[in-house]
């Protein structure tokens, strides 16, 4: 058969119509990225909205009012960028306010000392609390405990085990020598290992210990979770309900210790000024960039608001907070009709168990069905590194897609698994996932996160990168851009997962869990 001439003139018409349509669309992708980058870059409000969520707001824990301060500005603030924006209620917590806290040794010698009271801690007495102080026998088992347990009356009790050194292991590697470093390690391993087993001879935990110092009458609890790095402890809650818990500084406790140990009569006043607030609502914060073509299909911008208190939650989830909401702002500006309807969830009590972001899949099953992509950023100021499939089998195709609109020196430090393993907790996106939807982590570079301000008294503005929190908007904002363009939607056809190395069996997707909305009960 000959190539009949029309013919040919039309197919090559429509190689060149397809061509034109594909160079067009390529341009006004680049000319909207390049938009995108210059906004980020020139007109950045990281630093201003840093401030005023670290430095003002402070920290924001669940239950307090800092927290709904948070949500209250983070509402106006989305207004004020033309983005509509509500605090949903999801559920109650335990209302609590930490006040001023003061710790001061009386005796042998007076000095303040550095630490501070911990998540819902009991207060104490207008006047404080002044007693000596004890520690924690050596006991061959429960029933000697038992007897021991009446000399805690109206003392502070001293709870962790005084740590060998205040050094982090690096700086140990650096100076000293290697004979001296292995000696150090080893004697550490050797007293922890004491330690454990001391504190199970008592038939108690870490944990379940305080009740019982409570019960058997003690003054308060004193103890000192060492991260491993210089100045940082790790802050959580008391675990108690009528008695004060505070943590101290690896130096100034491991002080008290042995004062208390050499018989120095240690002596010890902390007044701790915090309040109840019986039950108070909680929520998440939802902003919403209405999509023009397909208002029913989603992008979602997640990061966790909540935080614990020891610093001002600048890294966990500060950061995470920043990107999406400098992503939506820049998106607003450049992009401010997208085909799908944009999403930011700020979502709280994630730190007690992801409550807020289960809440609200359980809450919006139409989010979850019409779910065309979920980018969740939460673990610490560094810029992404890392993208899993999440073992969705066609991530590959579409991320890898929208990762190539991104500029050049974003994606030079990622690195993609694909299909991965489906996140079973650990932050937001998992409560999507779990419902068998495409929510993805953008994992960050760590910067010292797990040591210094992962749920530390340092996680705090200082430690924010502000270039690689900017780095990670432009990288947040691109992804939305393009999963909002995408003429497709998003398979969520599920991947043979693979065997678990430490249980030999293959591993299953994850079961949906319901958050706790009646949080903080005693």
């Amino acid at each position: 058969m000959r190539n009949h001439p029309i013919l040919l003139l039309l197919c090559l018409f429509v190689l060149a119509s397809g061509t034109a349509q594909e160079t067009a669309a390529e341009q006004q992708t680049a000319a909207l990225v390049a938009q995108i980058e210059k906004e980020a870059v020139e007109n950045s409000q990281l630093e201003t909205l840093a401030h005023q969520l670290m430095d003002v707001i402070g920290p924001r824990l669940v239950g307090t009012p800092q927290m709904n301060k948070a949500h209250e500005w983070a509402v106006a603030t989305f207004k004020e960028w033309g983005i509509p924006a509500e605090n949903e209620q999801w559920g109650t917590w335990r209302g609590w306010e930490r006040g001023i806290c003061h710790i001061d040794l009386l005796e042998p010698r007076v000095v303040s000392l550095h630490g501070r009271q911990l998540a819902w801690s009991p207060s104490t007495p207008a006047k404080g609390i002044t007693a000596d102080l004890i520690t924690l026998p050596e006991v061959a088992d429960s029933l000697a405990f038992a007897r021991w347990l009446p000399e805690v009356k109206g003392k502070w009790v001293l709870v962790s085990m005084p740590e060998p050194t205040g050094r982090p292991d690096y700086n140990w590697e650096e100076w000293a020598t290697e004979a001296s470093f292995e000696k150090m390690k080893s004697d550490r391993e050797a007293q922890t290992k004491a330690w454990r087993q001391n504190l199970r001879n008592t038939g108690y935990s870490s944990r379940s210990i305080n009740q019982a110092l409570e019960a058997a009458g003690a003054a308060g609890i004193v103890q000192s979770r060492w991260s491993g790095a210089f100045g940082a402890n790790k802050i959580f809650s008391a675990n108690t309900e009528e008695i004060p818990v505070i943590d101290l500084s690896l130096e100034d406790y491991g002080m008290l210790y042995r004062m208390a140990e050499n018989g120095d009569g240690p002596r010890l006043r902390v007044v701790a000024e915090s309040r109840e607030l019986g039950r108070v609502p909680t929520f998440n914060t939802v902003a919403t960039i209405r999509g023009t073509e397909l208002p029913d299909e989603y992008i979602v911008l997640s990061a966790h608001f909540d935080s614990w208190d020891g610093g001002t939650g600048a890294t966990d989830n500060g950061t995470g907070t920043l990107t999406m909401m400098e992503a939506a702002r820049i998106l607003k500006k450049v992009y401010p009709n997208p085909k799908r309807t944009i999403i930011v969830g700020l979502w709280g009590s994630e730190e007690q168990g992801l409550n807020g972001s289960r809440a609200y899949v359980e809450d919006h099953p139409e989010v979850v069905s019409g779910l065309q992509a979920l980018f969740n950023q939460d673990n610490g100021t560094g810029r992404v590194v890392n993208i899993s499939g999440q073992g969705f089998l066609h991530a590959y195709e579409y991320l890898g897609r929208w990762l190539e609109a991104v500029p050049d020196h974003v994606t030079e430090h990622i690195e993609t698994q694909f299909p991965g393993n489906p996140g079973r907790g650990g932050s937001d996106y998992a409560s999507f996932v779990a419902m068998g939807a495409p929510a993805f982590s953008l994992s960050s570079l760590s910067w010292s996160y797990w040591n210094y301000t992962w749920h530390t008294n340092l996680d705090t503005y200082d430690k924010i990168v502000f270039d690689d929190v900017r780095n990670n908007a432009i990288l947040t904002a691109v992804l939305a851009y393009m999963a909002s363009e995408d003429p497709e939607r998003t398979s969520r056809e599920k991947a043979v997962l693979s065997v678990n190395p430490r249980t030999g069996e293959q591993r299953e997707w994850p079961e949906p869990r319901s958050p706790n909305r009646e949080g903080g009960q005693d």
